[in-house]
Protein backbone atom coordinates (compact mmCIF):
# COMPACT_ATOMS: atom_id res chain seq x y z
CA UNK A 1 0.00 0.00 0.00
CA UNK A 2 1.47 3.40 -1.24
CA UNK A 3 1.50 6.15 1.38
CA UNK A 4 -0.19 9.55 -0.18
CA UNK A 5 1.11 12.70 1.89
CA UNK A 6 -0.58 16.27 2.03
CA UNK A 7 2.28 17.08 -0.43
CA UNK A 8 1.56 14.82 -2.63
CA UNK A 9 -2.54 15.77 -2.58
CA UNK A 10 -2.25 19.41 -2.87
CA UNK A 11 -0.50 21.05 -6.20
CA UNK A 12 2.12 23.40 -6.02
CA UNK A 13 0.11 26.10 -7.56
CA UNK A 14 -3.32 26.59 -6.66
CA UNK A 15 -5.36 29.18 -8.74
CA UNK A 16 -6.41 32.54 -6.49
CA UNK A 17 -10.39 32.78 -5.77
CA UNK A 18 -12.82 34.22 -7.97
CA UNK A 19 -13.44 37.95 -6.49
CA UNK A 20 -16.56 37.97 -4.81
CA UNK A 21 -18.64 40.78 -6.39
CA UNK A 22 -20.30 43.64 -4.52
CA UNK A 23 -24.46 43.59 -4.04
CA UNK A 24 -23.82 47.30 -5.26
CA UNK A 25 -28.02 46.62 -6.24
CA UNK A 26 -28.93 45.80 -2.44
CA UNK A 27 -26.71 48.60 -0.90
CA UNK A 28 -27.84 51.07 -3.59
CA UNK A 29 -31.37 50.13 -2.30
CA UNK A 30 -30.73 50.41 1.21
CA UNK A 31 -29.11 53.88 0.55
CA UNK A 32 -32.43 54.67 -1.56
CA UNK A 33 -34.52 53.34 1.05
CA UNK A 34 -32.91 55.40 3.97
CA UNK A 35 -33.05 58.56 1.76
CA UNK A 36 -37.10 58.07 1.39
CA UNK A 37 -38.12 56.89 5.57
CA UNK A 38 -36.11 60.07 5.83
CA UNK A 39 -38.28 62.54 3.49
CA UNK A 40 -40.88 61.11 4.64
CA UNK A 41 -40.18 61.39 8.44
CA UNK A 42 -39.61 64.90 7.59
CA UNK A 43 -42.62 65.23 6.56
CA UNK A 44 -44.26 63.66 8.90
CA UNK A 45 -43.11 65.45 11.99
CA UNK A 46 -44.12 68.82 9.97
CA UNK A 47 -47.41 67.20 10.00
CA UNK A 48 -47.78 66.26 13.16
CA UNK A 49 -46.22 69.35 14.76
CA UNK A 50 -48.80 71.56 12.45
CA UNK A 51 -51.70 69.34 13.86
CA UNK A 52 -50.41 70.20 17.44
CA UNK A 53 -50.15 73.70 17.12
CA UNK A 54 -53.41 73.90 15.43
CA UNK A 55 -55.39 71.47 18.08
CA UNK A 56 -53.68 73.67 20.68
CA UNK A 57 -55.80 77.00 19.93
CA UNK A 58 -58.49 74.99 20.34
CA UNK A 59 -59.28 74.67 16.58
CA UNK A 60 -60.57 70.98 14.65
CA UNK A 61 -57.75 69.80 12.71
CA UNK A 62 -59.89 68.41 9.78
CA UNK A 63 -61.50 71.20 8.09
CA UNK A 64 -65.49 71.34 8.36
CA UNK A 65 -67.06 68.57 6.57
CA UNK A 66 -64.37 66.49 6.21
CA UNK A 67 -64.71 62.84 7.41
CA UNK A 68 -62.12 60.44 7.22
CA UNK A 69 -63.65 56.78 7.49
CA UNK A 70 -61.41 54.00 8.91
CA UNK A 71 -62.37 50.69 6.69
CA UNK A 72 -60.53 51.63 3.76
CA UNK A 73 -57.28 52.94 5.52
CA UNK A 74 -57.46 49.62 7.50
CA UNK A 75 -57.95 47.43 4.32
CA UNK A 76 -54.99 49.36 2.84
CA UNK A 77 -52.97 48.52 5.86
CA UNK A 78 -54.25 44.66 5.48
CA UNK A 79 -53.56 44.86 1.59
CA UNK A 80 -49.91 45.92 2.28
CA UNK A 81 -48.80 43.60 4.99
CA UNK A 82 -50.12 40.62 2.74
CA UNK A 83 -47.88 42.04 -0.33
CA UNK A 84 -44.80 42.12 2.10
CA UNK A 85 -45.34 37.93 2.49
CA UNK A 86 -46.00 37.81 -1.22
CA UNK A 87 -42.41 39.53 -1.72
CA UNK A 88 -40.72 37.01 0.76
CA UNK A 89 -42.76 33.99 -0.85
CA UNK A 90 -40.73 35.61 -4.34
CA UNK A 91 -37.56 35.49 -2.38
CA UNK A 92 -37.52 32.25 -0.94
CA UNK A 93 -39.23 30.95 -4.25
CA UNK A 94 -36.09 32.28 -6.36
CA UNK A 95 -34.07 30.70 -3.40
CA UNK A 96 -35.37 27.43 -4.40
CA UNK A 97 -34.91 28.24 -8.43
CA UNK A 98 -38.89 28.01 -8.01
CA UNK A 99 -39.20 30.12 -10.95
CA UNK A 100 -43.31 29.43 -11.45
CA UNK A 101 -44.09 30.53 -7.95
CA UNK A 102 -41.44 33.47 -7.95
CA UNK A 103 -43.65 34.90 -11.11
CA UNK A 104 -47.13 33.93 -9.26
CA UNK A 105 -45.32 35.54 -5.92
CA UNK A 106 -44.95 38.79 -7.85
CA UNK A 107 -47.63 39.13 -9.80
CA UNK A 108 -49.57 38.65 -6.11
CA UNK A 109 -47.34 41.46 -4.99
CA UNK A 110 -47.88 43.74 -7.74
CA UNK A 111 -52.07 43.03 -7.28
CA UNK A 112 -51.99 44.28 -4.03
CA UNK A 113 -50.56 47.06 -4.45
CA UNK A 114 -52.70 48.01 -7.14
CA UNK A 115 -55.40 47.66 -4.81
CA UNK A 116 -53.51 49.95 -2.35
CA UNK A 117 -54.00 52.96 -5.27
CA UNK A 118 -57.30 52.22 -5.77
CA UNK A 119 -58.24 52.09 -2.80
CA UNK A 120 -56.26 55.27 -1.72
CA UNK A 121 -58.05 57.55 -4.78
CA UNK A 122 -61.52 55.98 -3.43
CA UNK A 123 -60.86 57.52 -0.17
CA UNK A 124 -60.03 60.52 -0.66
CA UNK A 125 -63.05 60.84 -3.57
CA UNK A 126 -64.77 60.22 0.01
CA UNK A 127 -63.39 62.26 2.29
CA UNK A 128 -63.96 65.35 0.05
CA UNK A 129 -61.07 67.52 1.42
CA UNK A 130 -60.83 70.97 -0.38
CA UNK A 131 -57.35 71.59 -1.82
CA UNK A 132 -57.78 75.08 0.11
CA UNK A 133 -59.38 75.21 3.46
CA UNK A 134 -59.80 78.14 6.50
CA UNK A 135 -56.16 77.08 7.27
CA UNK A 136 -53.96 76.62 4.42
CA UNK A 137 -51.48 74.17 5.86
CA UNK A 138 -53.88 71.33 6.22
CA UNK A 139 -55.12 70.13 2.90
CA UNK A 140 -51.89 70.77 1.22
CA UNK A 141 -49.78 68.94 4.37
CA UNK A 142 -52.34 65.57 4.10
CA UNK A 143 -52.26 65.54 0.53
CA UNK A 144 -48.59 65.85 0.97
CA UNK A 145 -47.94 62.73 2.98
CA UNK A 146 -50.81 60.60 0.74
CA UNK A 147 -48.71 61.79 -2.40
CA UNK A 148 -45.63 61.04 -1.44
CA UNK A 149 -46.07 57.48 -0.07
CA UNK A 150 -48.32 56.83 -3.22
CA UNK A 151 -44.88 57.83 -5.17
CA UNK A 152 -42.96 55.90 -3.09
CA UNK A 153 -45.37 52.57 -3.58
CA UNK A 154 -45.44 52.88 -6.76
CA UNK A 155 -41.58 53.53 -7.70
CA UNK A 156 -41.31 49.69 -5.39
CA UNK A 157 -43.84 48.26 -8.01
CA UNK A 158 -41.93 49.51 -11.00
CA UNK A 159 -38.68 48.15 -9.38
CA UNK A 160 -40.32 44.71 -8.45
CA UNK A 161 -41.94 44.49 -12.19
CA UNK A 162 -38.32 45.36 -13.40
CA UNK A 163 -36.31 42.53 -11.13
CA UNK A 164 -39.30 40.14 -12.68
CA UNK A 165 -38.65 40.60 -16.39
CA UNK A 166 -35.13 40.03 -15.17
CA UNK A 167 -35.96 36.63 -13.46
CA UNK A 168 -37.89 35.97 -16.89
CA UNK A 169 -35.22 36.70 -18.70
CA UNK A 170 -32.94 33.95 -16.61
CA UNK A 171 -30.78 36.82 -14.97
CA UNK A 172 -31.47 35.79 -11.24
CA UNK A 173 -31.66 32.09 -9.52
CA UNK A 174 -30.74 30.25 -6.40
CA UNK A 175 -27.29 31.74 -6.99
CA UNK A 176 -27.68 35.02 -7.51
CA UNK A 177 -31.35 36.34 -5.66
CA UNK A 178 -29.61 40.50 -5.19
CA UNK A 179 -32.30 41.50 -7.27
CA UNK A 180 -35.00 40.41 -5.95
CA UNK A 181 -34.09 40.90 -2.38
CA UNK A 182 -33.62 44.60 -3.17
CA UNK A 183 -36.99 45.08 -4.08
CA UNK A 184 -38.93 42.83 -1.51
CA UNK A 185 -36.45 45.28 0.67
CA UNK A 186 -37.46 48.26 -0.57
CA UNK A 187 -40.99 47.12 -0.66
CA UNK A 188 -41.08 46.32 2.82
CA UNK A 189 -40.01 49.95 3.46
CA UNK A 190 -42.58 51.24 1.84
CA UNK A 191 -45.18 49.10 3.38
CA UNK A 192 -43.22 50.27 6.92
CA UNK A 193 -43.94 53.82 6.14
CA UNK A 194 -47.53 53.44 5.49
CA UNK A 195 -47.86 51.98 8.40
CA UNK A 196 -46.99 55.16 10.06
CA UNK A 197 -48.60 56.92 7.91
CA UNK A 198 -51.72 55.14 8.93
CA UNK A 199 -51.14 55.68 12.39
CA UNK A 200 -50.53 59.52 12.33
CA UNK A 201 -53.55 60.50 9.48
CA UNK A 202 -56.17 57.86 9.87
CA UNK A 203 -55.79 56.63 13.27
CA UNK A 204 -54.99 59.65 15.39
CA UNK A 205 -56.87 62.28 12.95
Amino acid sequence: MTDITVYDVIPERVAAPTPTRPRLLVIGTMLASAAVAMGMAGLLGIYLETRADVMAEGQRWLPDGVNIPLTQPNMMAMTLLLSVFAMVWAVGSIKADDRPNTYIALGLALMFGIAYISQTAYLLTIMEMPIRGDVLERPPLLYALIGTHLVVMIAAMLYAAAMGIRTLGGEYNSKDVEGLYGAASFWTVAVVLYLAVWYAIYITK
